[in-house]
């Protein structure tokens, strides 16, 4: 998916560090980088904000089980009368100069690295078996991944050969009050509204690692504010948008909605 914004039209993001910093001297001096983190935590949303920020292409990849080199690179395709090359996203975006973002690049499958290694260390190069280019990825072209370190297992995990060939920023839920922030910015709920949501994905994020998969994301936060906004019920708006999204486990669901209820008053 290629996203295209001016500068004027930035996405909303509010930087917890010097995590913007990192990323354009990474971007100047042609360093491929790593991004760690939770689900719903901002790292999507930095990158569409840093590529706007910088006036770049930006080709974003949700990489899944089945992923392969050649849906990065490109395929040809059967045209009336021939085939016809048709170029993958990561392609795309070495021959603008822009940025091919990877979210949760270890859920695609391993002979994706093949074609992000000498893209990823001092090479930059494409090869393209298929046409049998070799393209040299231009000043502008910078190559982003993502995954989440806490929901990996052995069998997912990212190489080191591949892992330290990026630099690596961590992030994390942002703090309370710029949680806050964040929900007032992208819905503009009521100051109370945006207390209360936050302070139940504190209690939820507690729960991580014992009754939960996943901790209560700062999308799902949005969601319910948008939710209560249009009028839904708040209580009725956290099950839906929040808690639901969290497990299917009918007592789990239960003991999380008894915390969501008591942050209402009911």
């Amino acid at each position: 998916m290629k996203n295209d914004l001016p500068h004027s039209a930035l996405p909303h993001y509010q930087p917890a560090g010097n995590e913007v910093a990192v990323f354009e001297h990474a971007w100047k001096n042609r360093l491929p980088l790593l991004i760690k983190g939770p689900t719903g935590c901002g790292k999507t949303r930095f990158v569409a904000h840093m590529a706007a920020r910088l006036g770049l292409p930006l080709y974003t990849v949700a990489c899944h089980d089945d992923l392969t080199a050649a849906d990065l690179v490109g395929r040809h395709l059967i045209v009336e009368g021939g085939t016809v090359w048709c170029d993958g996203p990561l392609t795309r975006a070495v021959r603008e100069g822009g940025i091919c973002y990877l979210d949760e690049v270890v859920e695609a499958r391993k002979d994706t690295t093949v074609v992000l290694h000498p893209l990823a260390d001092d090479r930059r190069l494409l090869p393209i078996d298929r046409t049998g280019e070799l393209l040299q990825a231009p000043p502008g072209f910078m190559l982003v991944v993502s995954y989440n370190p806490g929901y990996q297992n052995l069998m997912k995990g990212m190489k080191p050969s591949t892992r330290q060939r990026f630099v690596s920023l961590r992030f994390d839920f942002p703090t309370p009050e710029r949680e806050e922030a964040v929900l007032l910015a992208e819905t503009g709920c009521a100051p109370d509204l945006a207390r209360r949501l936050v302070s139940i994905a504190g209690a939820l994020r507690a729960l991580k690692d014992r009754d939960l998969e996943e901790a209560a994301s700062t999308r799902l936060l949005v969601y319910a504010a948008l939710l209560v906004k249009d009028g839904m019920d708040p209580v009725e708006a956290c099950r839906v948008a929040i808690v639901e999204s969290l497990t299917d486990d009918i007592e789990v669901v239960a003991a999380l909605m008894d915390v969501v209820a008591a942050s209402f008053g009911r």
